[in-house]
C-alpha cells in the first residue's frame, strides 16, 4: 500500500461517520504497509463475521486506524475513527478496572482488604475471605453468571441479588470469570467515592483525557454513529445506543460489568495514557498529548496513577495455578485474542459483542479492534479467531524480529 493510499484509508475512517471529534489532536501516523492486515480484516467482515469493523494500533504516538464493512443490516455507512461501538465486557477494564486503579493510588480501597469492608451487604458463607484483589482476578468463588434481569427490575436489587447470591466453590481456588464480581466490585468503588460509576469515570478519567465519546448512555442525537448490535428478542427490537448486555440494562445501563460506549479514537487515547504511565520517560503524559478542558471549558488535570500500583494491576496475579488473570485485566495466553506474538508484559480483554483491546508495554503499542458481531444476532462464532489473527498479523507489520 503507497503512502496516498494509507492517506485515503486514515481519511476514510476519520470522516466517513459525518461527526469529527475536535477535541482530539493531531497525530503522527504510522507510514508502513498494512495491506496483510486490512486484506485480512476486510475478508473477515466479508466472510460474515462482522458486518464491519475497526481497527486502531497505536505505536510510539504513532497511530494507524481502519474501518470496513458497514454499521449494520439498515445503515450501509462504512465504520471509521469516531463510530460508536458498545464496548460490552471492556467495560470491565476501561472502566471499572481504571477506576479502582485510581481508588488504590489514592489509598481509598485496599486491595488485600475483604470485600465486606466496603460493601457490608455481600453477605454468605466464606464471602468474608474474599479480598478485592480475589475479586479482580476472577477468584473469589462467584458464579460467572446469574440473570438478574429475569428475577428483578432495579439496579439496587441488581445489587443486592449479586451480594447474596452463594458461592460455587472456594474462595482463591478456581477462576471462573464472573460479571457478578464485577457487579459486587462496582458497588466498592461507587461506596469509596460516593459517587456512581458513570459521572465518577467522566469526572475524573475520561474527560481529563479528552475521551469525549467514551460514556455510557450515548445521547440520542449521536445514534446515527453508533453500531447497532442485536434483534434483542426480550427487548424486542434492535438495539442501537442501547446497552446490549441485559443485566446493565436493568441497572439504567450502567455497571462495572458493562455499559460503555466508545469509538477506536477513544480507546486508542486511553491506551496511550496508559502507555505513558508505565513510562516514566514521559512523566506520566501521553505522547502528542495537550492540555484537556472540562465540559465548562477549564483546564482539567489528567490522571494519574502510581507506579507500583500499574505494575500490581498489570502484572499476572498466580493466585490459582495456571491463572492468566491480571488484576481486572487479562495476559497474553496459548488461544487468547492476544494471539502468539505479543510481550509477556502485555494486558488486555475482550467484549461478548465483538470488541478487544491489547496494550503490550515492552513494545509500546495498543491494538484495539471494534466490531458488533452480534448483529443482528449473538449466534454468530465466527469473530473469535479474527482478533487473535489481527494481533499477530499487527506484530508482524510494525516488528521485523518478531516476523
Amino acid at each position: 500500500m503507497n503512502g496516498a493510499a494509507i492517506a485515503l484509508v486514515l481519511l476514510l475512517a476519520d470522516c466517513v461517520s459525518g461527526h469529527h471529534d475536535d477535541s482530539a489532536s493531531p497525530v503522527p501516523r504510522l507510514k508502513i504497509d498494512w495491506q496483510p492486515v486490512t486484506h485480512y480484516l476486510d475478508s473477515a467482515v466479508a466472510r460474515g463475521a462482522a458486518p464491519g469493523a475497526v481497527l486502531g494500533v497505536t505505536h510510539d504516538g504513532e497511530r494507524f486506524i481502519y474501518g470496513t464493512g458497514r454499521l449494520g443490516d439498515l445503515d450501509a455507512g462504512r465504520p471509521g475513527a469516531t463510530t460508536m461501538y458498545d464496548l460490552a465486557s471492556l467495560t470491565k477494564v476501561v472502566g471499572l478496572t481504571t477506576g479502582l486503579m485510581l481508588a488504590v493510588s489514592e489509598g481509598k480501597i485496599d486491595l488485600d482488604a475483604p470485600v465486606q469492608r466496603y460493601v457490608p451487604a455481600f453477605a454468605g458463607p466464606e464471602k468474608e475471605k474474599i479480598t478485592v484483589r480475589l475479586l479482580l482476578a476472577h477468584a473469589g468463588g462467584l458464579r460467572g453468571w446469574r440473570p438478574l434481569f429475569r428475577e428483578v427490575s432495579s439496579r439496587p436489587d441488581a445489587f443486592a441479588l449479586a451480594d447474596t447470591t452463594p458461592l460455587v466453590f472456594a474462595p482463591g481456588s478456581q477462576d471462573v470469570y464472573s460479571d457478578l464480581g464485577a457487579i459486587v466490585l462496582t458497588q466498592v468503588l461507587e461506596t469509596v467515592y460516593h459517587q456512581r460509576i458513570d459521572s465518577l469515570l467522566q469526572q475524573r478519567i475520561f474527560e481529563p483525557l479528552g475521551l469525549t465519546s467514551l460514556r455510557y448512555l450515548p445521547p440520542s442525537d449521536w445514534l446515527s454513529r453508533i453500531a447497532p448490535t442485536e434483534m434483542d428478542p426480550w427487548r424486542g427490537h434492535v438495539l442501537r445506543g442501547e446497552v446490549h448486555d441485559e443485566n446493565a440494562a436493568i441497572m439504567g445501563g450502567v455497571s462495572g460489568h458493562a455499559g460503555l460506549f466508545g469509538s477506536v479514537e477513544d480507546l486508542l487515547g486511553f491506551a496511550e495514557w496508559m502507555l505513558a504511565q508505565a513510562d516514566r520517560r514521559t512523566g506520566g503524559q501521553a505522547v502528542g498529548s495537550t492540555v484537556s478542558t472540562d465540559s465548562m471549558g477549564q483546564p482539567s488535570a489528567r490522571p494519574t496513577l502510581r507506579p507500583s500500583v500499574l505494575e500490581t494491576f498489570t502484572t499476572r496475579q498466580n493466585l490459582v495455578p495456571r491463572s492468566s488473570r491480571a488484576l481486572g485485566w487479562d495476559t497474553p495466553d496459548s488461544g487468547s485474542s492476544s494471539g502468539r506474538l505479543l510481550s509477556p508484559h502485555s494486558i488486555g480483554h475482550t467484549g461478548f459483542t465483538g470488541t478487544s483491546i491489547w496494550i503490550d508495554f515492552d513494545r509500546r503499542v495498543a491494538i484495539v479492534l471494534l466490531s458488533n458481531r452480534v448483529h443482528p444476532t449473538r449466534n454468530n462464532p465466527r469473530w473469535n479467531p479474527v482478533r487473535a489473527g489481527i494481533a499477530d498479523l499487527v506484530m508482524t507489520t510494525l516488528f521485523e524480529d518478531v516476523r
